[in-house]
Order: C-alpha cells, then sequence, then structure tokens
C-alpha cells in the first residue's frame, strides 16, 4: 500500500501563484511515476502533469510554460509550481503514483485539495 498526502491548495487570484505538495510512504518499491491530476465540478478526472522513474515529464497542453512539476526521491515528495494560473485552472487536485505490479501496475490517489482561482 502507498498512502499520499496532498497539501498547498486554497484561493488565489488569477495571476497568481501556488505550490501543491505531496509525501509519499509506506511501500515505495516499483514506484514507476509519480504525477498530478485534477478534476472540474462537471468533468471528468484528466493529467497535468506527471514524472516517471526515468525523469521523464508529461504535461497536459494547457499547462505547459505554466506549472512545473518536481520528484525528489530521496524524499519521497512530488510538487507542481503553478504560476500564471487562470480561473479555468480551478479544481481539486489529486496526487497520483503508479506502482508496477505483476504483469500490471497499481494506481494510488491522495485524498485531493482544493485549488480555487478567482477572476
Amino acid at each position: 500500500q502507498v498512502q499520499l498526502v496532498e497539501s498547498g491548495g486554497g484561493l488565489v487570484q488569477a495571476g497568481g501563484s501556488l505550490r501543491l505538495s505531496c509525501a509519499a510512504s509506506g511501500n515505495l518499491f516499483s514506484i514507476i511515476a509519480m504525477g498530478w491530476y485534477r478534476q472540474a465540478p462537471g468533468k471528468q478526472r484528466e493529467l497535468v502533469a506527471a514524472v516517471n522513474s526515468g525523469g521523464r515529464i508529461n504535461y497536459a497542453d494547457n499547462v505547459k510554460g505554466r506549472f512545473t512539476i518536481s520528484r525528489d526521491n530521496a524524499k519521497n515528495t512530488v510538487s507542481l509550481q503553478m504560476n500564471s494560473l487562470k480561473p479555468e485552472d480551478t479544481a481539486v487536485y489529486y496526487c497520483n503514483a503508479v506502482q508496477a505490479y505483476g504483469q500490471g501496475s497499481l494506481n494510488y490517489w491522495g485524498q485531493g485539495t482544493q485549488v480555487t482561482v478567482s477572476s
């Protein structure tokens, strides 16, 4: 089992910045990727950014150039620096970890942290 605890959400005006952090604990063997997803009201959960064990980073097109994901393997944390925030970034943000398991993988999720961007 992997436990993920997020922090850093809140309310910010458009154009502002927030930093989200996620601390992972438990059985962290074979974690192959960590990242952030978000879900706005009435919408499906979507990928924001993710980094795999090889350091490859993937961003959603609508956050490229504004958001930066970073992972600290020594501290088992992943962070998301969000700059130039827009009202459409408003959502619950979830930390995600993917663990290799047999022929497949397991997904773990944090409890979510609310990010609200006012116009």
